[in-house]
């Protein structure tokens, strides 16, 4: 088989089997087309299988050399190990152990939360500084969105307009396209249809709900530089961004007596280790609050 072959029956597994997010194809696609290109005596699935860990910790290091940090090596090790699991089930050697191979120490960060009172003016602010009504409108629900209803921002902007009316509910579809459902509370409700009165684009029900100056679909990176213009004003820190609001709808809900089972769902985790994280922010933010107010701290 020619690399190209291979690269193409890999990426269709990831999409397709997997179902993967497009952009962990093409990154898990790419680390793949590095690995065959520095070996191109790999040209099949049983080459590939047969692949000694010196070979692979040689592509690594060769990486390392290229500048990429921890985070970055430890996922390209990762995309390795999945790209030769897939090789090996390939080959029909599905049993054939893996390469061992010890990936670098990555130090997690504990999710920067906003306080409540900093979500909803951060929120009141994006919307009185949009040049038009209605994009302020537009901002405002997608943060109100985040932060009231836990969505990820790439989820809120792939809603389209058959969401509306909106209930007190609705379905999100998230990461691996699983799909949950997490209430929606008056505040979020109110701000959405008041985006909807006042978009002057007609919103088809197949089309995004969420629309870009020009009508089309709404970019990321329009509500991440609405949110660091309104974060200088306010005097929050650079962590203040709009995935910090999911983070505080977690760390609030969590702080109020939410059990980790119910939040895992709300948030649509896949495991409950990457939702007990929130275990560590909420002690953190307990912690700060007696450093500041104990008279012994």
């Amino acid at each position: 088989m020619s690399a190209p072959e291979l690269l193409e029956a890999w990426g269709n597994h990831l999409a397709l089997a997997r179902r993967r997010s497009p952009h962990t194809v093409r990154a898990y696609v790419a680390t793949a087309a590095r690995l065959l290109t520095a070996l191109p005596q790999a040209h099949d699935w049983a080459a590939l299988a047969r692949l000694e860990v010196g070979e692979v910790r040689s592509q690594l290091a060769a990486r390392r050399a290229d500048g990429i940090g921890n985070v970055s090596a430890a996922r390209e090790l990762s995309a390795l190990k999945a790209f030769l699991a897939f090789a090996r089930t390939q080959a029909g050697g599905a049993d054939a152990p893996p390469p061992r191979l010890r990936g670098p120490r990555i130090k997690k960060g504990l999710p920067r939360p906003v306080t409540p009172d900093d979500a909803v003016n951060l929120a009141a602010l994006v919307e009185s500084e949009g040049c038009e009504p209605w994009i302020g409108a537009r901002d405002r629900a997608v943060l109100l969105l985040l932060y009231g209803a836990g969505l990820r921002i790439a989820e809120a902007l792939a809603l389209t307009a058959a969401v509306l009316p909106l209930g007190d509910a609705l379905t999100v579809t998230g990461k691996g396209s699983r799909q949950r459902v997490v209430p929606i509370l008056p505040i979020v409700k109110a701000a959405v249809e008041d985006y909807a009165a006042k978009v002057p684009y007609p919103l088809e029900r197949s089309a995004p709900l969420f629309r870009g100056a020009k009508g089309g679909p709404l970019a990321q990176a329009m509500i991440q530089r609405a949110v660091a213009r309104a974060r200088v004003v306010l005097g929050l820190p650079p962590t203040a961004t709009p995935h910090a609001l999911r983070h505080s709808f977690a760390t609030h809900l969590l702080g109020a007596g939410a059990d980790l089972r119910s939040l895992q769902e709300l948030l649509g985790h896949a495991s409950l280790s990457s939702t007990q994280i929130y275990t560590k922010v909420d002690a953190a933010t307990l912690l700060d609050v007696y450093r500041n107010a104990h008279p012994r701290a």
